[in-house]
C-alpha cells in the first residue's frame, strides 16, 4: 500500500511546480514510509509514497515502461491478488516481465487493454497512468473503494492524491467548505456521500469508476456493477459455493514479501481467516502473530446489550489456543484514547468515528511494530446480512438510513441556524432516496426481498464505505496495510442474488457464512452471537471527553460555536449520557457524539476551514 499523487496541466509547462509535487508528496509519507519517488515532465507531475509489501527491489514507483511508441507512467496504490494470472494471461500476449511486483502487470495489463484492464483486475487499489505521447491520464479505484482517491479540476490543473491533505498541499485548493460540506459533517458524519470530497470542489472518485483526463476535460465511467438474476443454486451447492469464494478469497491475500498477521476478535469474521492463516503458515513452518484491541478496566465495567451480547477476551484465548498463534493483547487507556482523537482526524483529513477511529489508530501503531500486513474480518456483516437493520422489522422498514435513524440527537446539538441552512431531514432523504433508486431490482421479487435488495446496497455504498475509510485511514497512519477477505467482488457478487432464507440459515445472522465455515473453526465459535468492534465501557471516557468539550465551549475563539447550540450542549452535559439509542452504526451514543464534536473543531482549527 502506498500514497499517490500527481498534477496535470496540458496548458502550462508544470516543471517549476516540482516543489508543490514534493510538498503533496510529503503529507503522504506515513502511506508511503519506505521509499519515494516523482517523474516530471512538461505537462505532468506524478508522485508516489511506498510501502514496500511485494518485490521491495522491483516495485518501485513511478514504474516508466515503453511500448508501441508511447511512455507510460503508473503511481499506484494497492495490491492485486490475481497477479499471477495476469501476468500468465499477458505472457500468453507476449509481453515480458522485469520484476516480481503487481505494479508491473498491472502497467503492462493497460498496455495490453488500456481502460478496460479493470475488468480484468481482483484487488484493492486506485492508481494513476500517465501516457506521455497522448497526454493522457487515466485513474482507476476498485470496486468497494477499499483505497481512496481524490481529485478536482481547477482552471486548467487536473489534481489528484490519495488523501485530502495532500490535495490541500497545493496552492490552488483551499480549505473552503459550503454549506453542502457542513451538511456531509452534521447531517450524515461520519459517513458521507460517495464521490463528496466535503471540502468544496473536491472530489472522491467512485468505487467502481474510472476517469481520463486529456485536453478535452474529464471523462468519467463506470466499469462495474452488482447484476440481479435469479438464483438456481441448491442450498447445498450455494453453501459449497460460498466455502470456496470465501476460503480462495483468504487465501489469495497471505502473499507477501513483509511479515503478515490476522485481527483476531473470536468473532465469526475473524476467526475464519486466523484459522485458515495459521494452517498456511504452520505448513510454512510459520507461527502466525494475531491481535486484538482491548481497554483498561473494560470487563470491570462491562454490560452485555443488544449490540454486544458478551465479552471478546475468552473467545480470542479459544482461538489462539486452538490454533497455536503467537496473540497480542493491545491495551489502550482513556487519556490515550482521547488525546488520539486529534491523531485520527489527521489520519482521515476529517471528523470521523470518534474514539472508534482513535482506539483503532491507536492499534494499528502497535500492531505495525511487528507486521506490516493484516487481515481483518471487515465486510462479512455488509456482504451476509450480519447487522440487525436486515431483520429486525422497524429498522429495514425505516424509510432511512438505518445506522442513522436517530436524527433527532444530531438536531439538538445543532444551532438553529445551521439548522435552517443545511436542511437536516431535506439533506438526508435526498442522500437516501438517490441510493434507493440506484438499486438495480429484480423483476418478480417480492416486497421483502426488494426491500432487503435495498437494504444491501445502501450498506455497500454507504456503512461499508465508511468503515472501510476508517480502516484504511488509521492504518495507513502507521504505514500498515490492512487487507479485507470478505470484500472480494465475486463474493459480493454471488451473494447478492441468494434469498434471504439462505442467508439467514437456521434463523440466524450470517448462518450461511456460519454453514459454509463448518469443520475451519470450532463450533461454539461458529455459532457465537455476532458482536461488534469493541468500544470502550469505562466511565472515565465519557468524563474525559465531556471536560474537552467543556472547555471548547468556553473558548470564545472556537470556530465550532456557531455550528452549535451550546446551551443545549451545556445542559446534556450536566446529565448522564444514555447509551441506548446510537446516533450512528451500533455503538456511537452519547460520549461518541460528544467526542464527534470534539472532533469537528479540532479539524476546524487543524485544516484552518474558511465555512461560505
Amino acid at each position: 500500500m502506498c500514497g499517490i499523487a500527481g498534477w496535470i496541466n496540458h496548458e502550462s509547462d508544470l516543471r517549476p511546480q516540482s516543489s508543490i509535487l514534493e510538498a503533496m508528496s510529503y503529507q503522504l509519507r506515513n502511506r508511503g514510509p519506505d521509499a519515494s519517488g516523482d517523474w516530471i515532465s512538461p505537462h505532468a507531475l506524478i508522485s508516489h509514497r511506498r510501502l514496500s509489501v511485494v518485490d521491495p527491489e522491483g516495485g518501485s514507483q513511478p514504474m516508466v515502461r515503453q511500448w508501441d511508441g508511447c511512455t507510460y507512467v503508473i503511481t499506484y496504490n494497492g495490491e492485486l491478488y490475481n497477479t499471477i494470472d495476469l501476468r500468465k494471461d499477458l505472457e500468453n500476449l507476449g509481453h515480458k516481465f522485469y520484476s516480481n511486483s503487481d505494479t508491473e502487470v498491472l502497467l503492462v495489463s493497460y498496455m495490453e487493454w488500456g481502460g478496460k484492464c479493470v475488468e480484468h483486475l481482483n484487488g484493492i487499489y486506485a492508481f494513476g497512468i500517465w501516457n506521455e505521447k497522448d497526454q493522457t491520464l487515466f485513474l482507476a479505484r476498485d470496486r468497494f473503494g477499499v483505497k481512496p482517491l481524490f481529485y478536482t479540476l481547477r482552471g486548467n490543473s487536473f489534481i489528484f492524491a490519495s488523501e485530502l491533505k495532500a490535495m490541500l498541499a497545493n496552492p490552488l485548493i483551499e480549505a473552503v467548505v459550503d454549506t453542502e460540506g457542513l451538511a456531509e459533517i452534521f447531517a450524515l458524519g461520519p459517513a458521507r456521500t460517495p464521490g463528496n470530497g466535503v471540502f468544496k470542489y473536491l472530489h472522491e472518485l467512485k468505487p467502481a469508476y474510472c476517469l481520463f483526463f486529456d485536453s478535452a476535460g474529464i471523462h468519467l465511467k463506470k466499469y462495474w456493477s452488482l447484476e440481479s438474476q435469479p438464483h438456481f443454486d441448491t442450498l447445498d451447492a450455494t453453501i459449497e459455493n460460498v466455502r470456496e469464494l470465501v476460503v480462495d478469497s483468504i487465501e489469495r491475500q497471505f502473499t507477501a514479501d513483509v511479515p503478515v498477521c490476522c485481527f483476531l476478535s473470536g468473532g465469526l469474521d475473524s476467526s475464519a481467516i486466523t484459522a485458515l492463516a495459521s494452517e498456511y503458515f504452520h505448513k510454512h513452518g510459520k507461527i502466525l502473530n494475531t491481535y486484538s484491541i482491548e481497554y483498561r478496566d473494560n470487563e470491570k465495567y462491562f454490560a452485555p446489550s443488544l449490540y454486544q451480547p458478551d465479552s471478546d477476551t475468552p473467545w480470542i484465548k479459544k482461538m489462539s489456543d486452538e490454533f497455536g498463534t503467537h496473540h497480542h493483547y493491545i491495551t489502550v487507556d482513556t487519556p490515550q484514547v482521547v488525546e488520539a482523537l486529534d491523531s485520527a482526524v489527521e489520519a482521515r483529513d476529517l471528523p470521523g468515528m470518534a474514539d472508534i477511529d482513535s482506539s483503532l489508530w491507536l492499534f494499528c501503531r502497535e500492531v505495525k511494530k511487528g507486521a506490516t500486513v493484516a487481515l481483518s474480518g471487515e465486510c462479512a456483516d455488509e456482504v451476509f446480512g450480519g447487522y440487525p437493520w436486515f431483520f429486525m422489522e422497524d429498522m429495514l422498514n425505516a424509510g432511512t438510513f438505518p445506522w442513522s435513524a436517530n436524527t433527532d440527537e444530531r438536531k439538538k446539538v445543532m444551532s438553529k441556524d445551521l439548522l435552517n441552512e443545511i436542511g437536516l431531514d431535506e439533506y438526508v432523504y435526498m442522500r437516501y432516496s438517490d441510493t434507493v433508486n440506484e438499486v438495480p431490482h429484480l423483476p418478480g421479487e417480492t416486497q421483502i426481498e426488494a426491500r432487503r435488495r435495498e437494504m444491501f446496497y445502501l450498506n455497500f455504498t454507504w456503512f461499508m464505505q465508511t468503515l472501510l475509510d476508517r480502516k484504511d485511514r488509521m492504518s495507513m497512519a502507521s504505514g500498515l496495510e490492512v487487507r479485507v477477505p470478505y470484500c472480494d467482488h465475486r463474493l459480493v457478487q454471488y451473494l447478492w442474488n441468494i434469498p434471504w432464507s439462505m442467508k439467514m440459515l437456521k434463523g440466524r445472522e450470517k448462518g450461511l457464512l456460519r454453514k459454509a465455515l463448518e469443520g475451519i473453526i470450532p463450533d461454539d465459535v461458529l455459532w457465537r452471537k455476532k458482536s461488534p468492534y469493541p468500544k470502550t465501557h469505562n466511565p472515565s471516557y465519557e468524563k474525559a471527553v465531556k471536560a474537552r468539550l467543556l472547555d471548547i465551549l468556553n473558548d470564545a475563539s472556537s470556530p465550532l460555536l456557531p455550528l452549535i447550540d451550546k446551551a443545549a450542549i451545556t445542559d446534556k452535559l450536566a446529565k448522564d449520557s444514555d447509551y441506548s439509542k446510537p446516533w450512528f452504526g451500533q455503538l456511537m451514543a452519547g460520549p461518541q457524539m460528544y467526542a464527534y464534536l470534539i472532533q469537528v473543531d479540532y479539524w476546524l482549527r487543524k485544516y484552518r476551514v474558511r465555512l461560505i
